[in-house]
Formats: C-alpha cells, structure tokens, sequence
C-alpha cells in the first residue's frame, strides 16, 4: 500500500535531430514533468543539448529548433547524471515510448563510463499503445487525444519537448479517468515559463487545466443505490461505505 500512495511518475518527450538512432541521429532537447499519486508537483527537468551534427531539414520544421541555437548548449553526456537522478525509479509516461527510449539508450551508449540503461532504472508506460488499446482505428497522436479528451493545446504551433511532456500528463491523467489536482498552471508561474527561448521556439504558457466534469444528483443517487446493493451482498463488508463513514 505505501508503495501505491507514494507513486511517482515522469512524463516525457524529447526532440531528435532525425528520426532513426541507426543514422546516428541525437538529441536535441528533452522535457520532463513530475507526477506523485497523480498529481502534478511543478517539478520539471529541461534541457537543450548540443547534438555534435547537424538536424536534418525535416526535423527543424516540426520543432523548429535551429543548429545555431544549440551551438553553446551542453553536451548529452554533460547533463547525463542530472537526467538520470531525475527519472531514477519512476515510471516513465511516453507517447510511442520504443521511440523516445531508443534514442535515450542510443545517447548513454556513446558515455564510455555509462553501463545503465533507461528500463534498468525506470518502468515504461507507453500512451501510444494505451490510447490504441482503448481507441482501436482512430487517430491516436498527441492532437487527436488533446481533442478526444479536451485537452488545451492552442499553444502548440510547433513541437516542444516540455509543452508536449505537460500535454500528454493532462492527456494521460484524463485517458485514465482522472483529474486529481492538476496544479501545474499555479508552479508554472514560478517558475516562470511562459518566456520564449532563444531558439524563438515558444515554450509553455499558461494553459487552462482539465474540465471537470462532476457527477449528477441522479448519478450519485444511483452510485449510493449500488453502494448499499454491495453493502448487503457483502454482508456490510462494503469498503467504500466504510471509507466514507
């Protein structure tokens, strides 16, 4: 039980220069948000890096980054150690997760003193195969869910990896039936990241949080019909009764 109520998730995503780790394509930016019991706590990990190469065209014109902005960034292998204690036994939340976690384990390959991977210190949930799972034939991306679910996104002209890691944690959290606490838009003040950075690639803003739909006077009537159904047939076994006394 401790465990469940001290969960701690890390939603991700990052920007590659290219699409295949096999061309030796890198990393360019990665965001991370913090869950903890499905709450979002404000805590953040973001980060540019220098990719030794050059992004390829295709590339810039889905985020774009530019190769001049990241010419006095850091090194990956520079900004490793603070990445990894960042996810350090969480659960990783990732839209097409083989993707995002190739290119992760493509990058710690190139440390000579890096014998870790991501899944030896992280589980991986992937929200691609979950929204496949529950949306079977439909269009699954990142757009198409934040339509589904109503979820804010009127600031993603371009790919971002933290405006898309604070996307898909209100995406996830409401894919999976429920909106906890979803505080982020009060930490983001902070924080102070509505600014646009030097790549002239808009960050996060401020974004209006979940709806919240509540239940009805007829649907909570006919949830404490149920209730006391299961209190009976349980012989007042009934926990959720018992929680609310």
């Amino acid at each position: 039980m401790a465990e469940t109520q001290n969960k701690r998730q890390v939603v991700l995503d990052t920007e590659t220069t290219g699409l295949s780790t096999a061309d030796d394509h890198r990393i360019i930016e990665i965001g991370c948000v913090e869950l903890v019991n499905r709450r979002l706590t404000g805590e953040t990990f973001h980060q540019y890096i220098n990719p030794e190469r050059e992004i390829d065209a295709g590339a810039m014109e889905v985020h774009g980054i530019t190769n001049e902005a990241l010419a006095d960034k850091p090194k990956f292998a520079s900004i490793a150690d603070d990445f990894m204690r960042f996810v350090d036994g969480a659960e990783l939340i990732i839209h097409n997760a083989a993707f995002d976690v190739g290119f992760l384990n493509h990058e710690l390959s190139k440390i000579p003193t890096e014998t870790r991977t991501i899944k030896a210190i992280c589980s991986i949930l992937d929200t691609l195969k979950l929204a496949r799972d529950k949306h079977p034939g439909q269009k699954n991306n990142l757009d198409a869910l934040c339509r589904r679910y109503e979820v804010d996104n009127s600031n993603r002209a371009l790919h971002g990896a933290l405006l898309d890691a604070e996307i898909l944690a209100d995406v996830y959290l409401a894919m999976t039936g429920g909106q906890t606490s979803l505080s982020l838009a009060a930490e983001v003040t902070k924080k102070e990241k509505a600014q646009v950075t030097k790549t002239g690639t808009a960050q996060t803003k401020k974004r209006k949080p979940l709806r919240v739909i509540k239940a009805t006077d007829v649907e909570l009537g006919a949830h404490d019909e149920h209730l006391q159904r299961l209190e009976k047939a349980s012989d007042g076994q009934c926990l959720w009764l018992k929680m609310n006394e």
